[in-house]
């Protein structure tokens, strides 16, 4: 298993900003797909974004599509999200996960490594 850790988190006004980073340990972090997840109070855990080794990205709901981006840097074992235009239904715990492999997907139990979580809030 990978070893993640997220930062990056914490409170924003609706329409700003936050950069989520997810530094990786461990098993070589290369051959990794690497997904952010998000969960809020009452909800089910969603797939916010995912990044193939490559590069390759996959979106989950449109919702977040044009305002989020995922990016990874290789070489400092780390993942990024940034969300831009936040709303107050961003408000979430999120998640970093990993899983051995190329293919995004998107169902959370395809993961088998995943981060402690860091929230965010946006207020109205």
């Amino acid at each position: 298993q990978v070893q993640l850790v997220e930062s990056g988190g914490g409170l924003v006004q609706a329409g700003g900003s936050l950069r989520l980073s997810c530094a990786a340990s461990g098993r070589s972090y290369d051959y990794y797909v690497m997904g952010w997840f998000r969960q809020a109070p009452g909800k089910e855990r969603e797939f916010v974004a995912g990044i193939s080794w490559a590069g390759g990205n996959k979106y989950g709901s449109d919702s977040v599509k044009g305002r989020f981006t995922i990016s990874r840097d290789n070489a400092k074992n780390t993942v990024y999200l940034q969300m831009n235009s936040l709303k107050p239904e961003d408000t979430a715990v999120y998640y970093c996960a990993a899983r051995s492999g190329t293919v995004v997907v998107t169902p959370a139990v395809d993961y088998d490594s995943w981060g402690q979580g860091t929230q965010v809030t946006v207020s109205s």
